[in-house]
């Protein structure tokens, strides 16, 4: 597919997730030369269940001939988004698309600013340096979770605490519900 782009052709992909960091059957190989000719513009780790057939995650690869921002690949990690259309099936927003879109956008613009566990500008050295792994959870990180303000031994207590309380509110309906059984002529 690559062979047969303009000169500044673009070219989008659906693969599975295997297909960022598997070394077999030369894939590795094939990985490390489309990154090495500057050729992988995005990569984005879409969720489960986005398809009728196919439950696995898949990943998006934009594939693109002169890009705007050399030497460089933007990694979206998009594997939180969506809803739940019903207990098999995944879809996204019309707002969840338009963040993907407007970010896509940034990139391209040079105006993109990294954001901790959803996305970063990645160079090719920074990527070679990763053995050539797009997985786009090694780029983008975590997301910071916001401090509290408790201090953990005290968020500890408090959470111990209340644990056993629940524990022993559990035994309460536990003692219950075998009452209420055996007054019906079952017992356990």
């Amino acid at each position: 597919m690559i062979h047969h782009l303009a000169p500044n052709g673009k070219l989008g992909l659906v693969l599975a997730t295997g297909a960022l960091s598997t070394q077999s059957s030369g894939e590795g190989v094939i990985r490390k030369d489309i990154i090495e000719v500057d050729l992988v513009e995005g990569i984005v780790a879409m969720p489960t269940q986005l398809f009728y057939s196919v439950t696995i995650p898949v990943t998006l690869w934009f594939i693109t001939k002169g890009k705007k921002q050399k030497g460089k690949t933007l990694f979206i990690d998009a594997r939180k988004m969506g809803y739940m259309v019903d207990r098999k099936h995944r879809d996204f927003t019309d707002e969840d698309i338009a963040k993907i879109a407007d970010t896509f956008t940034a990139f391209q613009n040079g105006t993109l600013e990294n954001v901790k566990g959803f996305c970063a500008v990645a160079t090719t050295q920074d990527i070679a340096k990763q053995d050539y792994i797009l997985t786009p959870g090694r780029y983008v990180g975590i997301e910071e979770q916001e401090d509290d303000g408790e201090p953990f031994e005290e968020k500890m207590t408090r959470l111990t605490s209340e644990l056993s309380e629940m524990f022993a509110k559990s035994h309460e309906l536990e003692d219950e519900i075998r009452k209420k059984l055996g007054a019906i002529g079952y017992e356990i």
